[in-house]
């Protein structure tokens, strides 16, 4: 692959410059110490196993054409040595003869050319790409290099395989671990391994004998040098830089009195480093070495004695496995036992609670033989009490159509002709929810009437009122125990001053027929008919196809006489009872309106006693 010079290619930068020029005043610096332990890696640049030809086509081969032909090391050696250089024989003639026939073989290889570069103009990309990859393929191939030293059987470090690479770059190593005798080496030989794709085997591409004072510094790190680089370029990686064999000039000693020291114009020589001082560097590398080889000797010490001592090492190791073996298995044993009294306890207490069972159980069983026993008995029990409460529920029934007939002939609710919705109650008229133009002594005594008629039915019926009523007559009244934030609690059933009272005390006592209404599943179409409402209750609790039951003895009569125990008295209860006749309406009536007078009197004396 042919790959173009980059930017700046073949000037080397400022910092570069200097420190070459540093290393070329005074290469004793850098190169007298150097050793074998310094070298940190190797990288190849320019890798070539088939060298392109030396000569160029239509030119002849003249000092000119031959690479580096200013600084070979003949011409290096002689400017040093202050030899004359003379051209060689053929420079003029080659050259002049060159020229003569340049215009005469232009036009060939010009044809030649194009001919040779028509395969770059295919129009078919497909094909350039396939040449590309073709000529890339051909200079890709499989390295690894190998270090010798002299006098030394085997190679003293062979490095991986980079695969498929014309510049490759090897890991880095460290020699200081192969011993003092190879760490302390300045020469070594270097070999290269390579293996194209058309090869079964490596073969030896490079064999280079480097003696470490002749490499020349290129820079601190590859990317500052810039100058293109020859083929197959070996480069050396060094502490302070990296370095190469551009040249083939031996190796130059300096000795060791002039070392530090550098000649000015004027011919004085200038002391750069003391002897003393070097000496101090070379016994500190000798203190190094000594170190390194105590270290050494200290390590083969220290496994000698591990492996003269191996089998008291072992029986101290399995001891103290087997301690701590021995811990473990004390810490599961606790464990354990600490499940076990645990489990123990868990035992006793789940036997306790079958204990405790099997005795519920055995007791259970015993009761439920002895209720098993008296089972047919409870049975027996079970349908007679079915049977009576049966008939108690039909007398009841009818106890309560007999009671409802009575207060039906008390209180008869008769309507009004051509008026529609309107009744009268004991011949009293009562209006629907509308006091305007009445008789308000009428309007109070039809109300008295209906508070002691829904009085009784509430006594009758077991349904407790929600507002509790006062049957005194025409002075009734009723309480509202259930609103919040009233001023007063008691409101009158007769009209008075306060028309709202009045109206609000209506109100209540709607609510009362139609609690006991709703009590008995029936629906109220209107709460404000008071005297419809009832009308229709006392409907529903006479209805039914069955006789009505004669009245038990007392009576009527002897609640009105105080619950009196006369024989007459017992007498007429027992004939009516016999008889199963109902009392006159008319006795009933007087018997009523006398309790009525006597509780109006009573309410009239305690509402003044209020006053």
């Amino acid at each position: 692959m042919i790959t173009a010079l980059p930017r700046g290619a073949g000037v080397m930068d400022k910092d570069t410059e200097q420190d070459t020029c540093t290393r070329r005043e005074r290469p004793w610096l850098y190169a007298w110490n150097r050793r074998l332990r310094h070298l940190q890696g190797i990288s190849v640049r320019n890798l070539v196993v088939t060298p392109p030809p030396t000569r160029a086509r239509g030119k002849t081969i003249d000092d000119d054409d031959i690479p580096n032909t200013l600084r070979t090391s003949s011409k290096i050696l002689s400017q040093t040595e202050n030899r004359p250089l003379h051209s060689s024989r053929s420079f003029t003639d080659l050259k002049s003869h060159t020229s003569q026939h340049e215009n005469a073989k232009e036009p060939a290889v010009r044809s030649a050319r194009r001919r040779s570069t028509l395969f770059w103009n295919d129009p078919n990309p497909r094909t350039r790409q396939v040449k590309l990859e073709d000529i890339t393929n051909s200079r890709m191939v499989d390295s690894f290099f190998s270090l010798h030293g002299e006098g030394l059987g085997e190679p003293i470090y062979v490095s991986e395989t980079v695969d498929r690479a014309n510049n490759p770059s090897f890991r880095s190593f460290d020699l200081n671990l192969c011993g003092p005798y190879i760490s302390r080496m300045d020469e070594l030989t270097l070999k290269i391994w390579t293996k194209t794709g058309d090869m079964s085997e490596f073969i030896l591409l490079v064999e280079l004998q480097v003696h470490l004072r002749s490499l020349q510094f290129l820079g601190k790190t590859l990317e500052s040098f810039h100058q293109p680089l020859p083929a197959n370029s070996i480069l050396f990686h060094f502490p302070d830089g990296v370095y190469s064999n551009l040249t083939d000039l031996p190796p130059v000693g300096t000795p060791l009195h002039t070392a530090g020291q550098k000649a000015t114009a004027d011919g004085t020589m200038l002391s750069s480093s003391s002897y003393d001082a070097l000496m101090k560097l070379a016994n500190l590398d000798e203190c190094v070495q000594d170190a390194l080889a105590t270290r050494e000797k200290l390590e083969a010490q220290i496994s000698s004695i591990l492996q003269q001592n191996e089998r008291s090492l072992k029986v101290v190791s399995e001891a103290a496995a087997a301690q701590e073996k021995l811990a473990l298995t004390r810490q599961y044993v606790a464990m354990e036992r600490k499940r076990v009294r645990t489990a123990v306890k868990r035992k006793n207490e789940l036997i306790a609670s079958i204990r405790a069972r099997k005795e519920a159980m055995e007791k259970g069983s015993s009761s439920q033989e002895k209720i098993r026993s008296h089972l047919p008995e409870a049975q027996e029990r079970l349908i007679s009490s079915e049977q009576l409460l049966a008939q108690n529920e039909e007398d009841t029934k009818g106890q309560l159509r007999r009671i409802a007939e009575d207060l039906l002939t008390i209180y008869p609710i008769e309507p009004i002709p051509d008026k529609p919705l309107a009744f009268t109650i004991a011949g009293l008229a009562l209006p629907n929810s509308t006091f305007e133009d009445i008789d308000r002594e009428v309007v109070a005594a039809a109300l008295g009437h209906t508070a002691h008629l829904v009085y009784l039915l509430s006594f009758y019926l077991s349904v407790p009122l929600p507002y509790p009523i006062n049957a005194n007559g025409s002075t009734s009244f009723i309480q509202d125990p259930i609103s919040a934030n009233l001023p007063q609690r008691t409101y009158p059933l007769y009209p008075v001053s306060v028309q709202y009272r009045f109206e609000y005390g209506v109100f209540l006592l709607n609510k009362d027929i139609e609690y006991i209404l709703i009590k008995y599943g029936l629906r109220v179409l209107d709460i404000r008919h008071t005297l419809p409402n009832l009308k229709y209750l006392l409907y529903v609790l006479t209805s039914g196809d069955s006789a009505i039951p004669a009245r038990k003895a007392g009576g009527v009569q002897a609640f009105l006489a105080g619950r009196s125990t006369s024989n007459e008295s017992l007498r007429g209860s027992v004939d009516s009872g016999a008889s199963g006749e109902l009392v006159q309406p008319r006795k009933a009536w007087e018997s009523v309106s006398k309790m009525n007078g006597s509780l109006v009197s009573r309410t009239k004396q305690s509402l003044s006693t209020a006053m």
